[in-house]
């Protein structure tokens, strides 16, 4: 218990002290600046909401059930999964966040690839649109056929009635103005997947002080692997893959700009995206030590895993067990719902960005309609395959695009030493991600080499990546300041 209450103290003191900094003294926002939601408002995208309602939605959009099932999943690599996600939530996570919806106010509302252009150059911009493109498809998809399997067990018509339910709302979400349906719903389904999320950690450190559930703590035995199948389940890098929602998550960096063109100030900022992460780290934090404490430990769990409890049904149990029938309702309720909350803000984003990509005005719904229904054909094709290996890659895209971001906020940095806050960051996730594509299984996405030589490549690269970073942000720093000393003579 002890473990459990230092890690939301320290997500929680993270908000107020890391929060701010970040807020006050890296970007420094600025609440004398017009928002682009009055200076361009539509009633389409760009439209005016309170803040509590953008952060519900933010939270909604860029949680869906990752910080539930991913938590879950990289429980079962140990206690390590507990320092992953408060100490990547706090200093990269919610930075990234913040970063990537307050760099899209100042882009006027624009998605992530025109940030990430005007930064690091049109061939990067490029490259996300289209790496962009085909993760958010793959989110998608996922989040049609993963809930019409639910919904058919349980109402029993056939699964391509309950796609076709599915697409139908995906479709309006995408093209109805962003008050019509998430400003008016998603704040009721965000609510609902923060109470389940606190009911379960409320039930949880009552049954801990009753004496009906021990918990792990955090000790010297907890550094190391104990996930079943640690050669196929490698802790370094793929814990810091599979628990990404909850830690830091590139996806998020795709909701961040919907947000952007609703927020009234500058100064909510803070509250709505570094908030909203938070959040979702609080939310993770308390799935992962339920499942590991439920079960008796990771070992249980990684055994209840090998009998076929997915995390649905471990999640459906203890809501279950935990909050009666209450929970078997919101248990329902949010394994079906949240995942198609992601699903369809993933559409909405991928809209948003052609239209940015075409420089298309999306006021008129002809327009929105022109460019969204291409993207569901191709969705509705790859629907009908058989996805669970291309949801394999999602996760590592997820920390792809979360790499690319981190060094786009470097850049937008390099005038000062600052650039260290995120630099440094940006370098340890571009481990993760050259190492995990050597060294994960081929059923992961990766090469499967040997751990020696995937860890020194990784490395390698890394070392080289912020050496020449450091290298032009000492050069622009001396080119600035002798153009300073020339204009004061």
């Amino acid at each position: 218990m002890i473990t459990f209450l230092c890690c939301i103290t320290f997500l929680i003191a993270g908000f107020f002290t890391y929060g701010r900094f970040v807020e006050k003294k890296l970007f420094r926002a600025d609440p004398s600046r017009q928002t682009p939601c009055f200076r361009m408002r539509d009633g389409v995208d760009y439209e005016p909401m309170k803040t509590w309602r953008v952060y519900i939605i933010q939270f909604l959009n860029i949680a869906g059930l990752g910080p539930i099932f991913g938590a879950i999943l990289g429980a079962a690599y140990g206690p390590m999964a507990y320092l992953w996600i408060t100490l990547g939530c706090v200093f990269m996570g919610a930075a990234h966040d913040y970063f990537s919806g307050m760099m899209s106010i100042r882009a006027n509302g624009r998605s992530m690839p025109v940030v990430v252009g005007q930064y690091l150059g049109r061939g990067a911009r490029k490259f996300m649109n289209v790496f962009l493109a085909f993760t958010l498809i793959c989110v998608g998809c996922s989040f049609v056929t993963g809930p019409a399997d639910l919904l058919n067990s349980m109402l029993p018509v056939s699964k391509l009635f309950w796609v076709i339910v599915i697409f139908a709302y995906y479709v309006l979400a995408t093209l109805l103005p962003i008050s019509k349906i998430i400003g008016k719903i998603y704040p009721v389904f965000g609510l609902l997947l923060l109470f389940m999320a606190l009911a379960i950690g409320g039930a949880m450190i009552v049954r801990h002080a009753g004496g009906n559930l021990p918990m792990l703590e955090l000790s010297a035995d907890s550094f190391r692997n104990f996930h079943s199948q640690p050669d196929k389940f490698i802790l370094f890098p793929m814990l810091f893959v599979v628990i990404s929602c909850g830690a830091i998550s590139g996806f998020h960096s795709t909701q961040s700009p919907m947000m952007a063109r609703c927020i009234q100030n500058e100064k909510h900022g803070r509250t709505v995206f570094y908030g909203a992460m938070i959040t979702e780290g609080i939310v993770a934090m308390i799935w992962a030590t339920a499942a590991i404490n439920y079960f008796g430990g990771p070992e249980g769990l990684n055994a209840a895993a090998s009998d076929g409890n997915t995390p649905a049904i471990i999640v459906n149990t203890l809501c279950n067990e935990w909050l009666g029938k209450v929970g078997a309702v919101i248990a329902i309720l949010g394994v079906v719902i949240c995942p198609i909350t992601s699903g369809d803000t993933a559409f909405r984003s991928l809209r948003l960005m052609l239209g940015d990509v075409m420089k298309v005005n999306q006021t008129p719904v002809r327009n929105r309609l022109i460019l969204a229904m291409p993207v569901f054909v191709v969705a509705a094709i790859l629907c009908m395959a058989d996805f669970s290996v291309l949801w394999n890659y999602v996760g590592i895209c997820n920390q792809v695009v979360a790499t690319v971001m981190l060094w786009t906020f470097a850049k937008y940095l390099s005038k000062t030493r600052k650039h260290l806050f995120f630099s440094i960051p940006a370098s340890f996730l571009t481990y993760i991600c050259v190492s995990y594509f050597l060294i994960a299984p081929h059923v992961n996405g990766g090469l499967a080499l040997s751990p020696a030589v995937s860890y020194s490549v990784a490395g390698v690269v890394a070392v080289l990546a912020i050496s020449t970073f450091t290298s032009y942000c000492i050069k622009r720093r001396r080119s600035t300041s002798a153009l300073r000393k020339l204009s004061e003579r």
